[in-house]
């Protein structure tokens, strides 16, 4: 599903943002990624999600090569993938419930019940009564419920999620990894960044540690 050989991303002439990364990911794994603050985890998932190339390196996800994925197949691409970004990237001018069916309105799945699955998931993230409202008026951990909902609902191939539950209180946060466990069930790929070392006595899974841009642990929690 993941496959990094050798990738560095340099910003600058000497600021490695990471270095010689080989990771492998394999198809319905449970990875968690950590690492203290500038580690380079939120570069690594940029580089996933196809918004920036490495500077050297080859990626390969879900049976793309990133390196060389042309302007046009990356909305292809993209649509294999959920992603929750620590900044949300909600529509402002659209409700949650807009903003959570967005994905199946642009696959265009006429077998799928679109409204009946947005609900569906509102209501397991605990946001079925804030179907009409708008992100300007909901607080940061509501945001992020609704990113969370709008990334599973065309039940992804992969799931990249950085601090999902970031602003979530305890019980909330569980909650939430156990609908990611239910999903992983499915055969969804979930590769998540967490600050939160509480969350990896959830689940047996597998965690992959960053320190300054390399990877400095690979284990099963």
């Amino acid at each position: 599903m993941i496959h990094l050989k050798h990738i560095y991303k340099t910003y600058g002439a000497n600021r490695h943002a990471l270095r010689d990364l080989n990771i492998q990911i394999e198809k319905g794994e449970f990875t968690f990624l950590v690492g203290p603050s500038g580690a380079g985890k939120t570069t690594l998932f940029k580089l996933i999600s196809a918004y920036e190339k490495p500077t050297t390196g080859d990626i390969e996800v879900a049976g793309y090569s990133l390196n060389s994925l042309k302007l046009g197949q990356t909305p292809f691409y993209r649509r294999k993938i959920g992603f929750v970004f620590q900044d949300y990237k909600l529509l402002k001018n659209k409700t949650v419930f807009q903003n959570v069916v967005l994905p199946l309105e642009i696959i265009n799945n006429k077998t799928i019940d679109k409204s009946k699955q947005a609900m569906e998931l509102l209501e397991q993230v605990g946001l079925h009564d804030l179907q009409d409202q708008y992100p300007d008026f909901l607080s940061g951990g509501e945001q992020q419920r609704v990113a969370i909902a709008r990334a599973l609902i065309h039940n992804p191939e992969l799931l990249v999620a950085d601090e999902p539950t970031g602003n979530l209180d305890p019980k909330m946060s569980e909650a939430i990894m156990q609908l990611f466990f239910e999903f992983s069930k499915k055969g969804t790929t979930f590769f998540v960044a967490t600050h939160d070392y509480r969350l990896l006595t959830l689940k047996n899974s597998r965690v992959l540690e960053l320190n300054k841009g390399e990877l400095v642990g690979d284990r099963i929690s």
